[in-house]
């Protein structure tokens, strides 16, 4: 992958946790274990995830990016596998937040138009609670969050695009 110049997309880790914690409404679905027991497999691959992590990240060259298969129940969680390939991979904070923005707007081939916060780019922009790269959890703490010019939360103010204006 890394010598053809293939971005690796490894979002299994999520979808996993998040069978994981909702096995009681997943249990005897379709596809899924008939009993709460059958679940242990996902719990051994968890590691077994982690570890592919850690070898991927070795790699020279890979591009790794930060995607999501987002099923039902998962979305919103995202931070969660952030806060995942830094604290339990060992991905380095700088570069798990370069493979969620600017890397995956490469590999989406739209760099011009997304991904980086410059003249001329589309850009949404949220503010954390605290230094994700000496706190990875501060992730978990979005003070702020601006789509297209419009305020959508901004907890420090207590607003949110229903409540106060679009521009500060």
């Amino acid at each position: 992958m890394a010598s053809k110049g293939t971005f690796l997309d490894p979002q299994a880790g999520l979808v996993w946790e998040n069978y994981l914690l909702n096995k009681e409404k997943f249990v005897g679905t379709p596809g899924y274990p008939a009993t709460l027991d059958g679940f242990a497999s996902m719990e051994e691959l968890i590691p077994i995830y982690h570890e592919f992590m850690q070898r991927a990240e070795k790699i020279p060259g890979l591009r790794i990016v930060f995607g999501t298969d987002a099923l039902a129940g998962s979305h919103g969680r995202n931070a969660e596998e952030f806060i995942d390939r830094v604290r339990d991979v060992g991905v380095d904070a700088m570069s798990a937040m370069v493979s969620a923005n600017s890397l995956g707007a490469e590999a989406l081939g739209m760099a011009d138009q997304i991904g980086s916060i410059a003249p001329g780019l589309q850009a949404d922009i949220i503010a954390l609670d605290g230094d994700p790269l000496k706190d990875v959890t501060a992730v978990r703490r979005v003070v702020f969050v601006m789509k297209g010019g419009i305020v959508y939360k901004n907890v420090a103010r207590g607003c949110s695009a229903r409540k106060c204006p679009s521009h500060y």
